[in-house]
């Protein structure tokens, strides 16, 4: 639900705006507001996730998200439904913050691998009926159902989570309120500088944004590096494998959100698809997600994650080439064929990317790492969202084709990234970090 309500709202802001009286402009505070409560609060709910469990963590942020979704259903002006959104969001961020920490916890060490890629596939998934699924939802009702929709689901879901999610070791340490709040501060203000450059707003405004979240981001730093459980985590970016896995993760995804961004326009202004036509179209990349991630997921028992994370990249940054110089008339299947590949290429690296980035974090800060994974998830996203703006502004006939050009570079930078991996750097510094946390406690 997290995952659908994060695009299904797109699809009906149109209606939306128009049965609220609201201009275009303010409405996408709907679909903002959504994205920022999640990305200020993944961290700091996840290192609560650490002290009060992750079982805890999730019941909470699935019964506030269902909650909230009764609120959106019954908001009558654009400000209610928007503070329910953003409630929503929080109730999201509850949810997503310490799911791959509980899936940690669910699977033994030997099939993580493969846990990880079952929980891709619900997300493929879930990505690619959301926008299906409010059309549907849109042709049969008016778009308060859109959120009506999550209230059966959420109460099925709290029942089912309830009976089966796993109780988790407990931290000792206290949550660190400064820490969270300068957290939100870096992530929010960090992630809103870059969507306002991507948008063209006045270079003072976004310059004064940027230097708010070093400052905070530099205060944070500072504040976490000599605790043993830090809330931003530190100690686990002291792991050369988990930083790389992550720059590889903000990478991979930045380069995502620039094609998914950018192919509607260009598929539209360039070849004349339809609307229906360019959402059939794109299907073949989630489809191919959804098939290829499960396998990876097993793979990775058996073969390096760097090396399968580098051929999915390649493979991806074929795709994204090969969208990029489509002929002139092209087929179904001149398309077709590119949006699986790319699909697929994605799917082959995600998985066992991330199960790296879990199980490189000690079992006691498996938090932390999940966490950190959904930060580099919207950060990467947010980046590229905001490059595709720039360049459709500064580039209106060509901005989405040179987007899908950048985003191909960006995916061959990534496979670069997966590829290093393959040192054996990443164990001595799981051990390191070990120790390091082992020196703290006994300090306190």
């Amino acid at each position: 639900m997290a995952v659908i309500d994060g695009s299904i709202a797109n699809v009906a802001l149109p209606t939306i705006a128009q049965d609220l009286n609201a201009s275009p402009a303010f409405s996408i505070w709907i679909v903002n507001g959504y994205q920022l409560a999640i990305t200020i609060s993944l961290l700091p709910f996840a290192a609560l996730g650490e002290i009060f469990g992750y079982r805890r963590v999730y019941l909470a942020g699935l019964l506030f998200f269902t909650l909230a979704s009764l609120f959106c259903a019954l908001a009558h002006t654009l400000v209610l439904l928007t503070v329910a959104r953003v409630l929503q969001g929080f109730g999201a961020a509850g949810i997503l913050s310490v799911n791959a920490a509980l899936v940690r916890f669910t699977y033994p060490h030997s099939q993580l691998g493969r846990g990880i890629g079952i929980n891709a596939l619900v997300v493929a998934i879930s990505a690619a009926v959301g926008p299906t699924l409010a059309a549907g939802i849109l042709a049969i009702g008016t778009w308060p159902y859109l959120f009506v929709i999550n209230i059966p689901l959420g109460v099925a879901a709290l029942s089912l989570a309830w009976r089966c999610l796993p109780f988790t070791p407990l931290a000792s340490h206290s949550f660190d309120w400064l820490s969270a709040v300068l957290s939100a501060v870096t992530f929010g203000v960090g992630i809103t500088a870059i969507d306002s450059v991507g948008h063209g707003e006045a270079p003072a405004f976004y310059l004064s944004e940027m230097a708010i979240a070093t400052l905070a981001c530099v205060w944070l730093v500072r504040r976490q590096s000599f605790v043993p459980s830090p809330l931003l985590p530190v100690d686990l970016l002291r792991i050369p494998v988990f930083t790389l896995s992550i720059c590889t993760s903000i990478a991979s995804f930045c380069a995502q959100m620039l094609a998914f961004v950018a192919l509607p326009f260009y598929l539209q202004a360039h070849f004349g698809f339809s609307a229906v036509e360019i959402g059939l179209l794109i299907t073949p990349w989630p489809i191919a997600i959804a098939i290829i991630a499960p396998l990876a997921g097993r793979l990775v028992e058996h073969y390096p994650a760097g090396l399968l994370g580098g051929i999915g990249l390649l493979l991806f940054a074929g795709g994204l080439g090969a969208l990029a110089i489509l002929p002139a008339h092209p087929s179904l299947m001149d398309v077709v064929w590119r949006m699986a590949l790319s699909g697929a290429g994605f799917g082959l690296f995600q998985s066992p990317n991330n199960r790296t980035m879990i199980a490189a974090a000690p079992r006691e800060r498996s938090g932390g790492a999940s966490g950190m994974l959904g930060t580099a998830r919207l950060l990467g996203q947010t980046i590229g969202a905001a490059l595709v703006a720039l360049l459709l502004a500064r580039y209106p006939a060509k901005g989405a084709q040179v987007s899908l050009l950048i985003g191909a570079g960006v995916a061959l930078f990534a496979a670069a990234l997966s590829t290093s991996r393959l040192s054996s750097a990443g164990s001595r510094g799981i051990e390191a970090v070990r120790v390091s946390v082992d020196q703290r406690r006994r300090g306190e």
